[in-house]
């Protein structure tokens, strides 16, 4: 089996070392590139040659130190000697080889620099040899893994789609619209790719075009017409007299042209349309991810972001390698040397099924099924080398499309779907042609994808595939908020998890998961979905996982914490997802893949129990809670004014009133909502508490606002606003603490490191887009100003967006706080904390939207809080918290122990929980 990359990193860092006073290539060339090698777990003499002798261009023999045919070229020097040069005779050499000799790399190197040519891409990377552990994924193609085919915004993909799409307008222009305009062009797409992968022959769609048809387009439409009923006939079954050019082409079958089509019409601006068409090459086009970009050309609005909605290659393999690719391979690398284990296993892997119900264009199953069948190749390649040798290879190539199961919404892309599985097919089949160096092609189609058209939520999952016979469930179901779920919607997920309280407010996406919970009942079926990572934070996860992990005893196996969904696309809107995979029985063998930055790479965390927030910890839910579990001051939010902004004053207003209105300038005092406290604003509010009768008429211009507030507030819709107009002097709802309170923004950015928090006396006022803790010590300020702190809200909290939304009942009042800290402990929390206001004031001219960026927090504010979160963690534990993942560890056992007694829900004489 291939070597992990952690692996393979720690033995690049050992070669590094090893070898890095090497110089002399005569010496020490070959040992060399044999430790190279072995960093990637390769044993050079079983792939690669040394002095491969050539004939240059000259007629002269040359020597390449060393030869993986069809993969690699390796030119060594001596250190410092010119790679200019090494390179310019590496390409030399290449003249000298066959066609199936010439290598995907050409890597020249003098020992400390490495200089590797991608002769496909025409790329070229250079680095030395102690930075090789940062670059070694660039030889992925030396592993055992299969290098990706297709970029996942490769060019030709978008211009095909670009081109598929003007067709599109010609044929809805002329009125050809609704499920015939669907099928139509599905069917074209197939003989777009058909004519340049061997299919048909080469460009004998475009031949057809050019030859058959008139330029006017005139007869443009008939004669497609008629090519499809040819695809559709056998070829015993056609006209004797039938067009020798018609003739020629293949009987398809699969029912892709079986159902008879209203006729179109062409002109000349159409036929040029889709013979440009024709002049793309389609070998180069990517069936799993052209199928979405085709489906956006349907819709103008997408089509601006075209190719923004595709599933990329890179976040398929998240969710299916761990899955089941990565333990598929596993066991295939331990029988592969066994003739007699070798086929058992093909069996096995050719009967696996898979259903993906939310299937779209089909990318999880295209991709799936690739895999797959790079894996059948293997199989095929190491029974042959055992021995286990076969005449005919169409014999023993078992994997066939009707593994794949989808349901979908829409029908066009439930077409493509099926269309995308049968070219993918193919594409494995010519990989098997050359392989094994017989052409095999499956024509007629005799079996498809089962892809139903339908409303996965409304659908029997058992009518599509059978639970008797399904392996797998896969797929990202739709990224729907509650917030903006269509009422039908609302009420197929209320009806899904059958009315229990709080089901209101879950995300379409949870359907899918309690569907699949229900479906895998006493089966081995793993699932795994991508969702946004709303159903792993808020209210939302005691709600959905408290059904599946109570009532259906669901295990979660592996997961992928929080990253940035996301294929690169220009337009591309930022989704932060998880992917959660499970099942219905448990295993020894949890993964969890954690991410530093969530738009970075994953590193893989071995777990012992993953629970519903993804961390390795018990499975614990953090419901709200009207009170803290820990004996710290209450939560409570700011004040709100319902004023319609009569009680706000402004700067330049304020210093008018000290000429205009001076006595008003006792009732004013600043305020601090969230954009104001961030933001640096300055703003100011009129605050009548206690105010003095008699003072009124000193007060003209604030008289005016309050009579305008009680104007506002009596004709308001709301009967709770008009009773309010009684006290039209105050704020509506007035929660000002008497002291000292921690000042929290209700909502803040996720891109900063942490959230800045405010600490402030009474006189400030706090508007109600933030919350307050009254009555708070710096210690207070300190503990949830710190890391630790950040970790929980991160994990538990709600998002709008990607921002963080803070949450009293969820996130503050079930923070689990230092058990015991000492005296010491808690004042040093306090002079850090104090530290961290104090490096804040020095910037008197910067905002904490300034001091908070990631890029432009200064020094010395990042160092007061690195020492506030030392002295917090080390009130918690006197072991060090390396990661995030670690600190939630720590908490959740924390909170647990704060809980035990809380989970025992009995009542007093006052009614609340003991």
């Amino acid at each position: 089996m291939a070597l992990s990359w952690n692996e393979i990193k720690d033995r690049a860092l050992r070669f590094s070392k090893e070898w890095e006073n090497t110089t002399n290539e005569e010496a020490d060339a070959k040992s060399f590139l044999d430790a190279f090698f072995d960093v990637f777990g390769i044993t050079r003499k079983k792939i690669g040659t040394f002095e491969h002798r050539v004939k240059k261009l000259s007629d002269a023999d040359g020597y390449i130190d060393l030869l993986w045919k069809g993969t690699i070229l390796v030119e060594m020097k001596s250190r410092g000697k010119n790679l200019d040069k090494a390179f310019q005779q590496a390409i030399d050499y290449t003249h000298g080889l066959k066609q199936n000799e010439l290598p995907k790399y050409v890597l020249v190197c003098d020992f400390h620099i490495f200089r590797l040519y991608d002769t496909e891409e025409q790329t070229t990377l250079q680095f030395t040899l102690d930075e090789l552990v940062l670059n070694v994924q660039s030889f992925g193609s030396l592993l055992g893994y299969q290098k990706k085919t297709y970029k996942e915004q490769d060019p030709a993909n978008i211009k095909a789609a670009e081109l598929m799409g003007k067709l599109h307008d010609r044929l809805e222009e002329i009125g050809y619209d609704g499920h015939p305009l669907e099928v139509y062009l599905v069917r074209i797409l197939f003989c777009l790719f058909a004519e340049d992968t061997t299919i048909f022959d080469k460009q004998q769609f475009q031949d057809y075009i050019e030859n058959r048809t008139a330029e006017d387009g005139s007869d443009l439409a008939s004669k497609i017409q008629e090519l499809f009923q040819v695809l559709n006939t056998p070829k015993e079954k056609r006209f004797k007299n039938l067009d020798e050019q018609l003739d020629d082409f293949p009987y398809v079958n699969g029912k892709l042209f079986e159902e008879v089509l209203p006729s179109a019409s062409f002109d000349t601006k159409m036929r040029l349309a889709l013979l440009d068409c024709c002049y793309i090459d389609w070998s180069k086009i990517s069936p799993a991810i052209f199928g979405s970009m085709f489906q956006s050309v349907m819709n103008p609005k997408e089509r601006r972001n075209l190719g923004a909605h595709y599933t990329s290659e890179t976040n398929i393999l998240k969710l299916i390698k761990p899955l089941f690719l990565d333990e598929l391979w596993a066991e295939f690398e331990s029988i592969k040397g066994n003739k007699n284990k070798l086929p058992e296993y093909h069996k096995k892997i050719s009967e696996l099924k898979f259903l993906d119900p939310a299937c779209g264009c089909g990318n999880f199953l295209v991709i799936t099924y690739r895999e797959l069948r790079l894996l059948e190749i293997e199989i095929l390649r190491a029974m042959n080398k055992s021995g286990t040798g076969f005449l005919d290879v169409r014999e023993i190539i078992w994997l066939d499309v009707d593994m794949m199961g989808g349901i979908e919404y829409e029908e066009f892309p439930a077409r493509i779907a099926e269309v995308a599985m049968w070219l993918m097919d193919h594409q494995m089949n010519m990989i098997i042609s050359n392989e094994f160096g017989q052409y095999f092609v499956r024509l007629p189609l005799k079996k498809s994808a089962r892809i139903v058209h339908g409303d996965a939520l409304e659908t029997d999952w058992e009518e599509v595939v059978s639970k008797d016979k399904l392996s797998y469930i896969i797929g990202n179901p739709p990224f729907i908020g509650s917030k903006i779920m269509s009422q039908f919607q609302r009420n197929q997920i209320v009806k899904e998890f059958d009315t229990i309280p709080g089901c209101g407010v879950l995300d379409y996406v949870t359907g899918w998961y309690l569907k699949a919970a229900k479906y895998i009942q006493n089966t081995t079926i793993k699932v795994a979905f991508v969702s946004t990572n709303s159903i792993v934070q808020g209210e939302q996860t005691s709600i959905l996982w408290g059904q599946m992990l109570n009532k259906y005893a669901i295990k979660i196996h592996f997961a992928h914490r929080t990253f940035r969904w996301s294929n690169e696309a220009k337009g591309n809107a930022a989704v932060y997802c998880v992917i959660v995979g499970f099942a219905n029985f448990n295993t020894n063998d949890k993964r969890i893949f954690e991410y530093e930055d969530i738009k970075g790479e994953a590193h893989e965390i071995k777990a012992k129990n993953i629970n519903p927030y993804l961390v390795d910890a018990k499975d614990v839910f953090i419901d709200k809670r009207r009170t803290t579990i820990c004996n710290v001051p209450q939560i409570t939010f700011g004040n709100m004014p319902n004023d319609g902004g009569n009680f706000f004053i402004k700067e330049n207003e304020y210093e008018n009133l000290k000429t205009l209105e001076p006595k008003s300038l006792e009732y004013i005092k600043p305020f601090l909502g969230a954009q104001e406290f961030l933001n640096g604003q300055k703003k100011f509010c009129y605050w009548f508490v206690d105010v003095n009768p008699s003072d009124w008429k000193l007060m003209p211009i604030a008289y005016a606002k309050v009579k305008e507030v009680e104007k506002l507030r009596s004709n308001s819709s709301r009967e709770a606003t008009r009773k309010l107009a009684i006290f039209p002097s105050l704020f509506a709802e007035i929660r000002q603490p008497k002291d000292n309170f921690i000042l929290i923004p209700r909502h803040s950015s996720e891109n900063r490191k942490y959230i800045p928090l405010g600490y402030f006396d009474r006189n400030n006022i706090a508007g109600d887009t933030c919350a307050t803790v009254p009555h708070a010590t710096l210690y207070h300020f300190g503990v949830i100003q710190s890391l630790m702190h950040l970790s929980w809200i991160k994990t538990t909290c709600g998002r709008i967006k990607s921002d963080y939304r803070y949450s009293n009942e969820i996130v503050y009042n079930n923070y689990p706080w230092p058990e015991n800290p000492s005296e010491k402990q808690i004042k040093n929390i306090e002079e850090k904390a104090q530290k961290v206001l104090d490096v804040r004031a020095s910037f008197p001219t910067s905002s904490l939207a300034d001091l908070y960026s990631s890029l432009t927090m200064p020094p010395a504010l990042v160092k007061a809080h690195n020492e506030l979160d030392k002295a917090v963690d080390a009130s918690y534990s006197k072991q060090t918290f390396t990661s995030e993942a670690k600190r939630m560890e720590f908490l959740f056992e924390l909170y647990e122990k704060y809980t035990a007694g809380l989970f025992v829900k009995e009542k007093g004489n006052n009614g609340k929980k003991k």
